[in-house]
């Protein structure tokens, strides 16, 4: 590379990383609200709320690269503009294909950024954060030794436990059991216990009464009793994780995916090849968001006005080609065999940046603004 190249390369990469590092907060804190409601109130610790927002991560910077490519590029291609950069590089002879070597450059470098953890970091985090919330699910400890809060394990129940005891006894023991519309049965209990049994988790309650209202008749019954095992095990949300997603698996499994990876997955051929072929076409996007960045934004002429009407323009098109991208995945998911079709957008993206690069390379077209001719004064 030149001189020019690293430069403007380097811009290109001190802005990406900013706009990344701004954009991935954005979106980690809105995915991180949501886990902290959904994890805190199962009664999940710190720790787990915070290995579930970094297995989280890596897909989160996978959507947001290509945004802060195009964000970057515009940025810089702006600030060169409105600083006569690229006026004094254009008046050197350096044409508009030219210039564009170091997007291009930039653009591969983002690809290469997006294709690691889309075929590598992304699969990997998703299997793992899979297999954590199915031991999560399954975990009985976290969902109902929560103390001094009202728990709702399935529709219906509400439970609570004042405190626990130095030997591990739950102390004044609070449960509602309204699943059936004709009874609603509640158990009160100084103190219980917990045990495991083979046939499932049973909660041993002590020294307590049971109070079952029917509510049809409106009569109440009263059951005091000395100890009381309640089986608990039906209550717990079981997880049904059995296989895998496709979206865990990696690249080679995908493309190679026959009956035994359809079965294990539940998805069918289609969705396999369009989950295998979107990794390997999400990375070109970030080089065609970069050069339609690039390419828009040296249309027109010099405007006192700035450019917004060129960033307005490269936004317009920017969207234009995930439109397409959006639909093109809808077939493909859809359809055995027209996997194809998610290049489209790719190859239709490079295709509009090159006819912008030829516009702006001719100086007589102006695509947002027209130059006036001088008027000479006639004496």
């Amino acid at each position: 590379m030149t001189r020019f190249d690293r430069y403007i390369l380097s811009l290109l990469m001190v802005f990406f990383g900013f706009f990344s590092l701004v954009l991935v907060l954005v979106y980690w804190v809105n995915r991180a609200a949501l886990l902290f409601d959904q994890l805190i109130a199962d009664g999940q610790s710190a720790t787990v709320f915070l290995e579930f927002t970094a297995l989280t991560l890596p897909n989160v910077i996978r959507l947001v690269l290509p945004i802060s490519a195009f964000a970057a590029t515009v940025y810089t291609t702006y600030r060169l503009s409105s600083e006569s950069e690229l006026t004094v590089v254009q008046s050197m002879g350096l044409s508009s294909f030219r210039l564009a070597r170091p997007i291009i450059y930039f653009g591969i470098i983002v690809a290469i950024l997006m294709s690691i953890l889309t075929h590598i970091l992304v699969p990997l985090s998703n299997r793992a954060l899979a297999d954590r919330s199915a031991e999560i699910a399954d975990n009985i400890t976290s969902r109902f030794l929560v103390e001094g809060a009202f728990l709702h394990p399935a529709d219906g129940i509400t439970f609570y436990i004042r405190d626990f005891s130095p030997h591990g006894e739950l102390l004044d023991i609070f449960m509602s059991d309204a699943r059936n519309e004709n009874r609603v049965v509640t158990y009160t209990s100084k103190r219980a216990l917990l045990i495991r049994k083979e046939s499932g988790p049973k909660l041993v309650m002590f020294d307590g009464m049971a109070e079952t209202l029917n509510t049809e008749t409106g009569r109440l019954f009263t059951t005091r009793f000395s100890d009381f095992a309640y089986d608990i095990g039906a209550l717990i949300r079981k997880s049904s994780r059995s296989g895998l997603s496709a979206v865990e698996l990696s690249t080679i499994e995908l493309l190679n995916g026959g009956k035994d990876t359809q079965t294990l997955t539940g998805a069918s051929k289609a969705v396999l090849q369009f989950e295998a072929h979107l990794r390997i076409s999400q990375p070109l996007m970030a080089i065609v968001s970069s050069l339609i960045g690039f390419a828009t934004l040296l249309l027109g002429s010099f405007s006192r006005t700035g450019m917004w009407k060129q960033i307005l323009g490269a936004i317009s098109l920017l969207i234009i080609v995930k439109l397409m991208d959006n639909s093109v995945a809808g077939i493909a998911r859809a359809n055995e065999g027209q996997w194809p079709v998610l290049y489209f957008p790719v190859v239709f993206g490079i295709g509009l940046t090159t006819v912008l690069l030829w516009l702006a390379a001719r100086p007589k077209t102006s695509f947002f603004n027209k130059r006036s001719t001088p008027q000479v004064a006639t004496p």
